[in-house]
């Protein structure tokens, strides 16, 4: 026996829910789609939150231990492709006997860690169901998830302000979603080339987060292209240095912190995808190394305000040592 394996936008109630794959904002919405299913159906639901890489024996059999008034029950778990031991025995003793009213979420991120679990589950252990959530990698996926974000609401927009809007938010796709809902909010009629234009002037020629993101990743070439061409476009370098000031504060808030996503985005006032991406942009760097970036960001933000008599020499430089993680 298999169970049905479902995209992320037909998540559906099941005792079991194995969400599944690299993409972290497809596999929250999923989540979010399944949590307001649930209350729709029961305002009285419980909800609950593991952490499956810190897990504690009895952890899971305390949650989906009937309640006094017998309520049902949520119980969201991430991190379970990093989980202990005993959350592996723990939920694999629990899928012979789901609890009654219980639905058990499971947010695996990917690699080969509880892959004895995830196999009991996909054998049909617990009668469940798996919502893949792969990165969308090809140009025509990004651009068939833009369409569908419009389609949903029942917005008309251009083939071309489509593919616009698609390549400005190529990188991430939090931020196109969140591109496509402020258009679907602002946007009285049809949605043209002219409206993606006059909502993101600059970023549909280049993305001052992706100048950010490719230099955080330790390439500098790359990076000072895509400045220049930013540059060349028109974009102002107040901006540009604003994005770096975001990714860097960002990665500052989580380095070393430790918890799930949803918590550490509700105490730091952020959202669990900034967390996700964070959490990734931080790999290969050092404190010592972030600490000498937010200097350099510093001096720059005095250099292109005024005080220095290049602001373009000024962001080159920044890069050339955000690109080596603050070594330089």
């Amino acid at each position: 026996m298999s169970i049905p394996q479902l995209s992320w936008d037909k998540v559906r109630p099941a005792p079991v829910v194995l969400v599944s794959g690299t993409e972290s904002f497809l596999a929250e919405r999923a989540i979010r789609m399944l949590r307001d299913t649930l209350r729709a159906e029961d305002p009285s639901i419980e909800i609950s939150d593991l952490e499956a890489d810190s897990y504690a024996p009895g952890q899971l059999l305390t949650l989906a231990s009937p309640s006094l008034f017998g309520e049902p029950r949520m119980i969201r778990v991430s991190g379970v492709e990093k989980c202990t031991d005993a959350f592996i025995a723990e939920t694999i003793a629990y899928l012979d006997s789901p609890a009654e009213d219980t639905y058990l979420v499971l947010r695996h991120g990917g690699g080969v860690r509880g892959k004895k679990l995830l196999d009991a589950i996909r054998a049909g252990l617990g009668s469940g169901i798996e919502i893949a959530c792969a990165e969308l990698k090809k140009d025509s996926d990004k651009l068939e998830f833009a369409a569908a974000e419009f389609a949903i609401e029942g917005r008309r927009i251009s083939a071309g302000a489509l593919r616009a809007l698609a390549s400005a938010f190529s990188d991430d796709l939090a931020e196109l979603a969140a591109a496509c809902q402020q258009l679907i909010a602002d946007a009285s009629e049809e949605i043209t080339e002219v409206t993606v234009e006059k909502y993101y002037s600059g970023r549909v020629e280049t993305n001052a987060f992706r100048v950010a993101d490719v230099a955080i990743a330790g390439r500098r070439g790359e990076s000072l292209i895509l400045l220049r061409h930013a540059l060349a476009s028109g974009a102002d370098p107040v901006p540009i240095l604003a994005a770096f000031a975001s990714k860097l504060r960002t990665m500052a808030k989580i380095s070393g912190a430790r918890g799930a996503s949803g918590q550490l985005a509700q105490q730091f006032g952020l959202a669990p995808w900034q967390v996700d991406r964070a959490r990734r942009d931080l790999q290969g760097w050092d404190d010592r190394g972030l600490g000498r970036s937010i200097e350099i960001l510093a001096e720059t933000d005095a250099a292109i305000k005024g005080a220095g008599r290049d602001p373009v020499f000024a962001l080159e430089r920044m890069i050339g040592v955000i690109s080596t993680r603050g070594t330089t």
